[in-house]
């Protein structure tokens, strides 16, 4: 059940940020995250009132709210970075946000065993190598780099977050509705003022209706990816699903080499994978 679970997460978080980053290309950022979350919270409120799921209400919503706030910017930071790309370098770099959960722990008073220190030291060796000398092939921004280490701490935090949000199903159906209102609410703020300023909200040629669909599989898939990883987490040993979950990377870069046919350098292959490894020796340390 864990890995069944764990692994279906992978495959949503890596379509959904594919799918995110593809349509960050051509509308704003902002407006994808806004727009396809609102989406996700009209079905998630209708899972809400056919499960009775408001009996679950208490204390431990503040989390979900929380995470809330936290994971529109962290959703703008990534698909920004994906649309400045490669897809390939910036998905690896996105999943070193699993150092958040440890920094937790050693808050608390856990000391990291010798698997998560090294899993640091390869995951920040994975980060300079992505952004390495720009010789040949598709070259990584320095700003691609900087938004997925905001948006890596943003979803570590949000992971940590939405976790402590719920025990059951059908609170955890609330928790991850709680969690979309205020990401559309924090949002659709943002994107009212970056319109103030006189940001472009949508593409030269309007709403990108032919994009909805698109839209809305993006932040259904995202929805579903926190809860089938909080299921696998709650059914299971969680480095077991933090492993498996943290693959999702590579879904993304087939998805770029397959559809995009991106190519990197060796030096940027190299510095995504170590990223990728030491994400997991965080993770099983």
């Amino acid at each position: 059940m864990t890995a069944l679970f764990a692994l279906a997460t992978s495959l949503l978080w890596g379509l959904a940020d594919f799918g995110g980053g593809l349509l960050t290309r051509r509308t704003p950022a902002l407006t994808v995250v806004v727009v396809s979350q609102a989406i996700a919270t009209v079905v998630l409120g209708v899972i809400v009132v056919f499960t009775g799921a408001w009996s679950e209400a208490g204390d431990q919503l503040w989390f979900a709210a929380a995470a809330g706030v936290v994971g529109p910017i962290a959703l703008i930071c990534f698909y920004k970075a994906l649309a400045l790309g490669p897809m390939g370098v910036v998905s690896p770099l996105g999943t070193v946000g699993v150092a958040v959960p440890v920094g937790v722990g050693l808050f608390l008073g856990e000391r990291p065993g010798l698997m998560q220190v090294a899993g640091i030291a390869v995951a920040v060796l994975g980060v300079v190598l992505a952004g390495g000398p720009q010789l040949r092939g598709a070259p990584v921004q320095r700003q691609a780099i900087l938004l997925t280490l905001v948006a890596a701490f943003g979803f570590g935090t949000v992971f940590a977050l939405i976790a402590e949000a719920s025990t059951t199903t059908t609170g955890l159906f609330l928790a991850l509705f709680v969690q979309r209102v205020v990401n559309v609410g924090a949002g659709g703020l943002a994107l009212y003022a970056s319109s103030r300023r006189g940001v472009a909200a949508l593409p030269d040629g309007g709403f990108p209706w032919r994009s909805l669909p698109a839209l809305g599989f993006v932040g259904l898939a995202d929805v579903a990816a926190n809860g089938t990883y909080v299921v696998a987490a709650h059914h299971g040993p969680v480095t077991v699903a933090a492993v498996l979950a943290s693959l999702y990377p590579v879904v993304t870069a087939l998805a770029a080499r397959g559809i995009l046919r991106e190519r990197l350098r060796a030096v940027q292959a190299a510095g995504a994978g170590l990223a990728l490894v030491g994400t997991l020796l965080l993770a099983t340390g």
